[in-house]
């Protein structure tokens, strides 16, 4: 058995609230859990930058607004918790000791954000580390990681294979403002390099394509690694 740990975007799970797949993911992340020890933290999504937009109009500082962005995440996690009902365990980690605790009980751990400034992507990078996962990835709203914003620029590049130093000079220039969205941030991408855990970027606008990947090793997306060792099937 080996140990998963999925950053799973709040814009692929719950862009909003009426348009959620939380349905349509639990029997995928059940089919994982059956075969490996699972971890998920839950992005914020649609919802989320609704209440920083609304926290910014009303003047509310870039560290207030981040906290208010962590605890819709958490209340994302909390709505995945209850649909995977007995497979996950009760309660919404709120640190990275905590995760490692709850595995304890064999069920999959849910996580949100934790700390203002900091993404779920970076959240789920160190708790990668933490848990000495065989690989961390990224489910996503793009096929993979692009030379420029593909819903920008009709002329970016799709990679599906970089190192974690050529990773790291594509999302140089991102923001950390609360709420950014981006395919991945500076810091997830440094705890990337720094760990040597793959990464694995993917489309998860289709659940499937994530028990594919892992199951079958079929997916179209990005590796990010230093060696040439196959990853999946895990």
């Amino acid at each position: 058995m080996k140990t998963v740990v999925i950053s799973l975007g709040g814009s692929v799970l719950i862009p909003t609230l009426e348009k959620n797949r939380i349905e349509e993911y639990v029997p995928v992340l059940g089919e994982i859990a059956a075969l490996h020890r699972l971890f998920v933290v839950v992005g914020g999504g649609g919802e989320a930058r609704r209440y920083i937009a609304a926290a910014r109009t009303l003047g509310i500082d870039e560290g207030t607004s981040d906290e208010i962005g962590i605890l819709i995440t958490r209340l994302n996690a909390n709505l995945l918790i209850a649909a995977l009902g007995e497979m996950a365990y009760p309660k919404v980690a709120e640190s990275h000791a905590e995760a490692k605790k709850f595995a304890e009980s064999g069920k999959v751990v849910v996580m949100g954000g934790i700390t203002p400034g900091q993404t779920t992507d970076a959240v789920a990078a160190v708790l990668s580390e933490r848990v000495g996962a065989s690989v961390f990835i990224n489910v996503t709203s793009v096929d993979g990681i692009y030379s420029a914003d593909p819903k920008k620029n009709s002329q970016a590049k799709r990679y599906e294979k970089l190192t974690p130093a050529q990773l790291l000079r594509i999302v140089g220039g991102t923001a950390l403002t609360a709420g950014s969205n981006t395919v991945l941030d500076i810091v997830a991408a440094r705890i990337v390099e720094r760990s040597d855990i793959p990464l694995v970027v993917l489309d998860g606008n289709n659940p499937e394509n994530l028990s594919r990947a892992i199951c079958t090793g079929e997916f179209t997306g990005t590796i990010v690694s230093k060696g040439r060792k196959k990853i999946f099937p895990l």
